[in-house]
């Protein structure tokens, strides 16, 4: 008996016990509780207090007033930050201004960061974590409505996994929404005060490079401009000297960027050189250049890159305590997590070594498709394993390459920027439930068939065992996971998406703007398939090529509902709004399928183009499809070598025109031809040179065109009409880059797309 008196009075106190616990912070709409603040509050808690009380009467329409610390203790209380009110925290839990605690007390609630953005971040976490808010985009946020908001005891303390969260997305230039997600917002930027590829800042190509060559890197015996040499005293000695006047004039930047330039020319004068073959890599002199402006500037930060040619450490010459690495993962692929790479020349085996050596590492991640912002990029199986990779060499900021602010409308860039935020505070969270939890509230019943869609392109991607890299483009996927039959199922499932909410304005229309990446792939495949179903263009009941209805459709859904996305909507890293695509797009379709008497005519190959360029094969040069400034579509390239075909016309014409158009693209080796030499024959055999054309290319690199835009070049040349049945085209190519390009002594390329023949 005594036994089931004790056990009924054990259960009766823990129910009191739970009863107790339990925070009644809202009743019906009101509330007794109040908001205290410090009466000399930091900006940062002042806004909590703001953004509390706003979203505690957007949910329950009850008003919290704000009061001073300095006003009596009460019994309802909502302590934010550490005030006269606070019960001591213990805040050696707590190892950065980021981190916080949230915690219940006797009915009070306390929301304590140790300084910094600490409370701020703890007010959304409270408001998302126990109230149901989320912040799903910069636009969509979503308050739960409730009458009465009841809480259990609090109990939670959260330090970040890293120091430094950048996701470089449109939805970043929202202060709001970085607040919110415990990003880098607009003032946390002005921490640096140079970002990335800084030499030509701190030495001007235009101010020295005339009159002090010597100044800059010497490559293959000449000097040129691209990267500075670091062995020069001179060079050092202005660096510094520029580097000390601009922290002058920006003394609260505390990150200086002293870093190369985005090129491969790095110096190889002897003394650069040796030091460089010793370390076993050109980050050694890179390095110890940095290290001694380093050394000038002891109380701030200087960054340098470990990119592309720097990516490998030095053997021995280690970055000072006040030297940051930078290291980028740019040439790797997505298809898999990078640490399932263990080669010694790996991206894994490059963070290691770094990570020997110093506990002073930025990584600069790529998460997106960078030549073609748009394009369906599968790599969310790789976010979390990547990032807890960057977490365990003890990297302590992250910078996610996204598609930049200046874009609305790049894959999934809401959800990405959303997981990617949640995982540099903790990378342990569970992802699939994250991405449910936003699929469901940002798309609502269509958020199912996103799901499927994702997952279906994740596994095709695998299945196929691609490469998904970032400067890939959707032609080049057109075998593996957008191959044809796939895109009809991943429209399926859009079209089930779109019908799910088609009575819902808001989710029907983000729903359309998750589809563009799918009809920007279609557009960039039709313009290599051609003609037929899936092409750019068909024939009409007489016979004749017409621009696909299906196409047309296409373009003008993808205007429309671009910019439905958004204001600034871009297609690649270059800007390419995509009103300049589509009217490029256009331009392509009205000027191709324009080839009187070549069109669809056999071509002989003397020299065999690239299989990297292949375009559409053997008949790339009749097939009436023209390329754009994009050289991977509708080119066919030659590495190092003439270009040499004779079209078969199939009987004898009168001619009076050949025209062809070749790529200028000097920054990727793709050079005009030097010389072209147009023959015709009538047996195929003996062929007589109607026409020649030399071209003068640059002779430096201050002549060659600056900036990476493909340049279309026409070669027209009318001739005295002459009766013929084969043309024979001679492109004569440079054959290697020029001695004063970063590509020498490698093959130069010559690019074209179309033979006319009128």
């Amino acid at each position: 008996m005594k036994i089931k008196i004790f056990l009924i009075l054990t259960i009766a106190l823990s129910a009191l016990k739970a009863e107790v616990q339990k925070i009644n912070l809202v009743e019906k709409h009101k509330s007794k509780y109040c908001i205290v603040l410090s009466s000399n509050a930091s900006k940062w808690d002042s806004l909590a207090s703001k953004e509390l009380q706003n979203y505690i009467k957007l949910i329950s329409g009850a008003y919290l007033p704000i009061i001073s610390d300095s006003s009596p203790v009460s019994e309802y209380e909502i302590i934010l930050g550490q005030n006269k009110h606070s019960k001591d925290p213990d805040l050696s839990k707590l190892n950065s201004d980021d981190s916080y605690i949230i915690e219940s007390e006797k009915g009070n609630i306390y929301l304590t960061g140790r300084k910094g953005k600490g409370t701020l971040y703890a007010v959304y976490t409270f408001l998302e974590k126990y109230l149901g808010c989320r912040a799903y985009s910069s636009k969509v946020i979503v308050t739960p409505k409730k009458s009465s908001i009841v809480l259990s005891k609090l109990d939670l303390i959260e330090n970040p996994a890293f120091d430094y969260r950048d996701v470089h997305y449109f939805e970043q230039s929202s202060d709001d929404y970085c607040h919110w997600q415990k990003l880098l917002d607009s003032e946390g930027k002005k921490t640096w005060g140079l970002y990335v590829h800084t030499f030509q800042t701190l030495l001007p190509v235009d101010k020295y490079f005339k009159s002090h060559p010597e100044y800059f890197a010497l490559r293959n015996g000449i000097r040129v401009p691209d990267e500075p040499c670091l062995s020069n005293p001179d060079v050092l000695k202005i660096m510094t000297e520029e580097l000390r006047k601009r922290i002058k004039d920006n003394p609260n930047a505390k990150i200086w960027s002293v870093s190369q330039n985005d090129n491969y020319g790095y110096c190889q004068c002897p003394e650069c050189s040796r030091l460089d073959s010793i370390e076993g890599s050109p980050s050694a002199s890179v390095i110890n250049f940095v290290n001694k402006i380093a050394r000038e500037f002891p109380d701030r930060t200087i960054s340098t890159l470990a990119y592309q040619y720097s990516r490998k450490a030095p053997k021995t010459v280690k970055p000072e305590k006040n030297v940051n690495i930078m290291l980028c993962t740019i040439e790797c692929y997505r298809t898999k997590p990078l640490e399932t790479d263990s080669s010694s020349s790996s991206f894994t085996s490059d963070l290691k070594e770094w990570a020997a050596v110093t506990n002073n590492i930025m990584i600069w991640d790529y998460v997106v498709q960078f030549t073609n912002l748009m394009s369906p990029f599968p790599n969310f199986q790789v976010l979390q394993p990547n990032i807890q990779l960057f977490k365990k060499y003890n990297a302590k900021m992250i910078f996610e390459q996204g598609a930049g602010p200046g874009s609305e409308a790049s894959e999934f860039e809401e959800l990405r920027c959303y997981i990617l935020a949640k995982l540099l505070w903790n990378p342990k969270l569970n992802v699939d439930s994250l991405m449910n939890d936003f699929l469901t509230g940002y798309y609502g019943k269509a958020g199912k068939y996103i799901k499927q869609y994702i997952t279906l392109m994740k596994d095709e991607l695998l299945k196929s065992k691609a490469n998904l890299w970032i400067y890939a483009n959707p032609v080049e996927s057109m075998q593996n996971y957008l191959r044809p039959e796939l895109m009809e199922k991943y429209n399926g499932l859009f079209d089930k998406a779109e019908r799910a909410v088609s009575t819902q304005a808001e989710f029907l229309s983000r729903v359309k703007a998750a589809r563009l990446p799918i009809k920007y792939a279609m557009l960039e495949q039709a313009k290599v398939i051609g003609t037929g179903k899936n092409g750019t263009f068909i024939k009409d009941n007489s016979g004749n090529f017409v621009v696909s209805p299906k196409i047309k459709k296409l373009l003008e859904e993808f205007s429309k509902e671009s910019k439905l996305a958004g204001k600034q909507t871009i297609v690649n890293e270059k800007a390419l709004s995509t009103d300049t695509y589509v009217s490029r797009y256009n331009a392509i379709l009205e000027k191709s399928m324009k080839n009187p008497l070549a069109l669809f005519k056999p071509v002989k190959f003397i020299t065999t183009p690239s299989s990297k360029y292949a375009a559409n094969g053997t008949q790339s040069l009749t097939d009436g499809l023209c390329g754009d400034e994009d050289h991977h579509f509708n080119w066919l390239g030659f590495e190092g070598e003439d270009m040499e075909v004779i079209i078969d016309l199939q009987k004898q014409v009168e001619i009076k025109k050949v025209s062809t158009d070749f790529l200028e693209l000097i920054y990727s080796w793709i050079f005009p031809p030097e010389q072209i030499d147009i023959s015709v024959s009538e047996d195929g055999s003996s062929f007589k040179t109607v026409a020649t054309q030399k071209i003068s290319l640059p002779q430096s690199v201050e002549e060659a065109p600056k900036g990476e835009r493909s340049i279309i070049h026409n070669y027209s040349f009318n001739l005295a009409p002459v009766k013929a049945r084969y043309v024979k085209v001679l492109a004569k190519s440079i054959k290697n880059c020029p001695i004063w390009h970063a590509g020498y002594p490698y093959k130069a390329w010559i690019f074209t797309d179309e033979i006319v023949v009128e």
